[in-house]
């Protein structure tokens, strides 16, 4: 596990856990850099100061919050750790929710939340409160220069902090062009849509899931490197503009794959002693 990159306590009640946060994910995008097209250099980016005319190191640069035009006011590392809030050194747990109270819509950043020595009975009883009441805890926290809103639940043995949007922070739907209730669905195509849904349904597993384009993007670059000739993937099939068709078409396809995935069923073969006896006839 790398380094923690923040540490604190959550507060539950009067109980204080120590704990350390921890990223939970990591991206795993393809990276490039930035050419000069002519001489395929590397480019740099460099810190220019236009004021004094001269490119500036990284111990040079301080953060500053503009107040009024051109007008900035400096502050430290020391200043950030200053700021009167409880949740900068405190995840304080405010209310308790059901899980599916909270829309995913909310949902930021994850990480893992790994106790002290001194917080394993505290975050074990506070987890296995979780666990028995089958509730979420709701609390705020303060890094990265924000005071974020978040949310613990146990899994697997720990304590996971997701932090939040704000809803002044999330867009508001009515920016989109909508369709509203006038737009006519028949029932025939109801039902086929919910058959389609019902041929899909499985349990979510997300191992059975995996970045397909960086895969092929990866092998792209390879076929590159050894100076390959890159083939021309073919266009997409023109789309199905029949709704009932492509519902049809859909339900096939799925029909398909679902009996693709089903093993075949063992042949039952009846013994003499599993097959149902004759009554013999009496005379």
């Amino acid at each position: 596990m790398a380094r923690p990159i923040w540490k604190g306590a959550i507060s539950f009640g009067m109980v204080s856990i120590p704990i350390r946060l921890y990223t939970a994910t990591e991206d795993k995008d393809v990276g490039f850099n930035l050419l000069h097209k002519q001489c395929h250099t590397r480019i740099r980016q460099q810190r220019y100061c236009p004021s004094d005319e001269k490119v500036i190191e990284w111990g040079d640069v301080v953060r500053g919050f503009e107040y009024a035009k051109d007008q900035y006011v400096v502050l430290e590392e020391a200043d950030f750790q200053k700021v009167p809030v409880a949740s900068a050194r405190t995840i304080e747990i405010t209310s308790f929710v059901g899980l599916a109270d909270v829309d995913p819509q909310y949902y930021e950043r994850s990480y893992y939340l790994e106790p002290e020595e001194l917080g394993k009975k505290p975050y074990v009883l506070l987890r296995r409160a979780l666990e028995a009441t089958q509730r979420v805890a709701v609390a705020k926290v303060s890094i990265r220069q924000k005071e974020q809103l978040c949310l613990l639940r146990p899994k697997s043995g720990a304590l996971l902090m997701h932090t939040m949007f704000y809803p002044d922070e999330i867009r508001a739907q009515s920016e989109l062009a909508l369709p509203d209730e006038t737009v006519t669905i028949s029932d025939r195509e109801l039902q086929m849509a919910h058959s389609l849904v019902e041929m899909l349904t499985a349990a979510f597993d997300p191992t059975q899931y995996k970045d397909a384009y960086r895969e092929a993007l990866l092998s792209l670059i390879e076929q590159k490197v050894q100076g390959a000739a890159i083939s021309q993937p073919p266009a997409p099939q023109g789309k199905v503009v029949d709704l009932m068709a492509a519902l049809r078409a859909s339900l096939e396809e799925a029909k398909k794959e679902r009996s693709a995935k089903t093993p075949r069923a063992a042949v039952r073969v009846q013994t003499e002693e599993s097959r149902p006896q004759r009554r013999r006839k009496t005379g």
